[in-house]
């Protein structure tokens, strides 16, 4: 789920509307990215209200947009974020992150955690909470860390896994003092471990089969365990509803139910308006404009973790050709891309520099403006160079076929859209006539698995503190995930 460096572009500036029992004070009402005036890094300010478990009362509803991707298995190659939000809410939570990046456990799933290296090896010893259980009654025990290792490691390619960057730096998981201790050993040192391991499989789900079909457009909330489960789930409308799981044996949830409803974007900020939803996200200023006033709202923003990333079909017949990706890179400005996404939303960063850390984290370096730079007049260069010459429309020609790159546009987003269009705007004055080509947003992994696209922005939000771990995923042509 770590964002891939690709052709990276702006991160999102997250303004979450939720309703409350007061009105909005918000002062978001600004013009869009100034680059004169932009900040050396993004804010990393989170700009919430958390309050103690106890300050929170008991009981209510919590209803959001989202839904169930065709794959609800989050360690799957065809995953999306979306999946493992969905997972996280009836599956095991036991391991999350602070806003700056330490590692927080979950004592209702691992009591005890030790990591210590000898010879230059590491090892980690998980004990793991003695009332854990999943729902179908098998033990959350050292055999759950075991199944989710071997069906990540690499090992049997039958597995169509996400990414086995660090399971596959695991010699062995054994059993330690007894079943509820798990012994990890690894090769060398490994410091993002913990990404392994912030939740794992029932080895029911950790067979072949299980992993890559069994989720498909369905859930297994036996199979899961946590303070809710599964109530109701609708195949036909892609809503979800999860209750308070009565086999839970650990900290209570403050909620009743949480709702997920499957809507488009641009309707989701008029359920809002109606009431039919207690939180939105505003991403762009015609629908903060919308919510804008709304009694009994409160808007909140920030910088979120999240990257987009403009992505090339490599086997597609046009973007075979090394000069045409160059030629189209050195054509798109990701200094207008990052205005348009900011638009009235009173939010300024610099471009993305690393795919490693964040430009709010300690160490940050930009490694990419000065090998990624918008050069249109070298790009057209590029395009003379390859035999690609200008038709009488303007369209490049070579070999009697057009230049011409398709642009798969997810769902109707407004914002989306006024992208795509700065896209083909871009690359007209070079020769290249991008064919934008709608798409719902339902068959968003299935245009990614299937290589179905020319180019596809795709945004990426990191689960983890550890970006390096995810650079392979990316950079290796033997990855399912490239």
């Amino acid at each position: 789920m770590r964002a891939r460096l690709a052709l990276p572009l702006a991160l999102i500036a997250a303004i979450s509307v939720t309703a409350t029992a007061c009105e909005s004070s918000s002062t978001n009402n600004a013009a869009g990215s100034d680059t004169k005036n932009t900040p050396k890094a993004a804010s990393s300010a989170a700009d919430y209200d958390p309050q103690p478990y106890d300050n929170l009362k008991d009981g209510g509803t919590y209803t959001t947009v989202g839904t169930f991707d065709d794959q609800g298995n989050p360690f799957n190659v065809n995953s999306t974020l979306t999946a493992a939000r969905v997972w996280a809410w009836y599956n095991a939570d036991a391991i999350t992150y602070s806003p700056t990046g330490e590692v927080q456990y979950n004592p209702d799933y691992y009591s005890d955690v030790k990591v210590s290296v000898e010879g230059g090896n590491q090892k980690v010893t998980l004990t793991i909470n003695p009332k854990a259980v999943f729902n179908d009654g098998t033990p959350i025990d050292w055999t759950a860390i075991e199944a989710t290792w071997k069906a990540n490691n690499g090992s049997n390619k039958d597995y169509a896994t996400a990414s086995t960057n660090g399971y596959d730096q695991i010699t062995s998981v054994e059993q330690g003092t007894n079943a509820k201790q798990a012994v990890i050993n690894f090769k060398g040192a490994n410091a993002a471990w913990s990404a392994l391991f912030k939740t794992f499989l029932n080895p029911k789900a950790a067979t072949v089969d299980n992993f890559n079909n069994a989720y498909v457009k369905t859930a297994h909330p036996e199979w899961g365990a946590g303070p809710y489960t599964v109530g109701t789930w609708d195949t036909h409308s892609g809503n979800i509803t999860f209750v308070r799981n009565p086999k839970w044996w650990g900290k209570k949830g403050k909620l009743d139910k949480r709702i997920y409803v499957n809507l488009e974007s641009t309707a989701a900020v008029n359920a809002f308006k109606n009431g039919q939803l207690d939180y939105v996200s505003a991403v762009d200023a015609e629908s903060l404009k919308q919510v804008k006033g709304l009694a009994g709202t409160e808007i909140r923003s920030g910088g979120s973790p999240f990257e987009y990333s403009l992505y090339f079909n490599t086997k597609s017949s046009v973007l075979s050709e090394p000069a045409v990706r160059k030629a189209i890179e050195e054509t798109v400005d990701r200094t207008q891309i990052a205005k348009i996404q900011f638009q009235g939303l009173d939010y300024k960063e610099p471009l993305p520099g690393s795919a490693v850390l964040y430009s709010f984290q300690k160490g940050y370096q930009d490694n990419v403006s000065a090998v990624l730079k918008y050069a249109p007049d070298e790009a057209k260069e590029a395009l003379d160079a390859a035999g690609w010459k200008p038709g009488e429309d303007g369209i490049r020609v070579k070999d009697g076929k057009k230049l011409e790159v398709g642009y798969t546009l997810i769902g109707d987003d407004p914002l989306d859209k006024a992208i795509a269009n700065a896209f083909a705007a871009m690359l007209k004055p070079a020769g290249v006539h991008l064919v934008i080509k709608k798409a719902d947003e339902a068959d968003f992994s299935k245009i990614l698995s299937d290589r179905s696209f020319d180019l596809f922005l795709s945004g990426n939000r990191s689960m983890d503190p550890f970006g390096a771990r995810y650079l392979c995923d990316f950079y290796c042509s033997d990855r399912d995930s490239n």
